[in-house]
């Protein structure tokens, strides 16, 4: 069944696919896809395994990138450059602002070595125990935007402002001797000191910022899910880790993630259902109406 045989022009006789089993095989291509496209429910022990290993290959990655310390220099004059230019390369003057009240850099400096892990991992853990249904989305995004990074990184190495030569930026780790920073001290030499293009910092921070703001039902955590990226933004320039044009391509990465989600999940991660979509009897997944018609031929 489902074979039919062809007699070519020297009499031999051939099996064929009949109309009937090419559609069938083409039926369950797209019935495979549909399920790798829609939300399951997410399993703990492999989410964990699944961030480890992403977060120790990216690591690895970014540390393995060429420093590249004369472009990274380079660069980093010609980005302050353009911020003359345009006006906003107040990160000096932010810097050296700051840098005068002791207590509020000392925390400022404990916020940068920290709430950029806390923080992105307190969120996961919120979208796993109370979103199933868009946390695989939303991960989506933030490994997509995350991934690349990574190509940032090695295109174009950039300084820091506290590395630039000629300039009067205050490493502020250094100044008080704060523990943390894989850009300072001892640590330096684990990490690469010239990926600073884009930010992370802000990728991720305004990745939490917009998750929290888009799913928390609470005034007051929406309002705290947009002040978390704007505080990072003043904490990144004001230690001198970063540009403001380094928060610009941290967007600029975040957009990418965000168009990869949309791409693969046929919306944007707010928009999936919260709760992991029931099955249908031959164990395919009943879809949203919107869906639906994203995912039929």
């Amino acid at each position: 069944m489902g074979e039919m045989t062809v007699t070519t022009l020297e009499g031999q006789q051939r099996p064929t696919t009949s109309p009937v089993a090419g559609e069938r095989e083409d039926r369950k291509g797209r019935t495979f896809l549909r399920r790798l496209r829609t939300p399951r429910r997410p399993r703990l022990w492999f989410e964990i395994l699944l961030i480890a290993v992403s977060y120790w290959t990216y690591s690895l990655v970014r540390n393995a990138v060429p420093e590249q310390k004369s472009q990274a220099l380079s660069n980093a004059d010609w980005i302050w450059r353009v911020e003359q230019h345009l006006g906003i390369a107040v990160e000096q003057s932010v810097n050296h602002a700051v840098d005068s009240v002791t207590w509020l850099i000392v925390g400022m400096n404990y916020y940068y070595a920290t709430l950029h892990f806390v923080v992105t991992l307190g969120v996961l853990v919120w979208l796993f125990r109370s979103h199933p249904g868009r946390y695989a989305a939303t991960r989506t995004v933030l490994f997509a935007t995350t991934a690349v990074a990574l190509l940032g990184y090695y295109l174009y190495p950039l300084a820091p402002p506290r590395l630039m030569n000629g300039q009067d930026f205050i490493d502020t780790v250094l100044v008080h001797q704060t523990w943390g920073s894989m850009a300072s001290g001892d640590l330096k030499h684990m990490s690469n000191q010239y990926a600073a293009m884009p930010s992370m910092h802000i990728g991720w921070s305004l990745w939490c910022g917009l998750t929290i703001f888009a799913l928390a039902s609470a005034p007051w955590a929406k309002i705290l899910g947009l002040l978390y990226p704007t505080a990072t933004l003043i904490v990144i320039v004001a230690t001198a880790n970063h540009f403001w044009l380094d928060a610009v391509g941290g967007m600029i990465c975040l957009a990418f993630g965000l168009a990869v989600a949309w791409a693969w999940y046929g919306a944007m991660p707010h928009r999936l259902p919260r709760e992991v979509a029931p099955r249908d009897d031959d164990g395919s997944p009943l879809l949203p109406a919107r869906l639906k018609a994203r995912f039929k031929s």
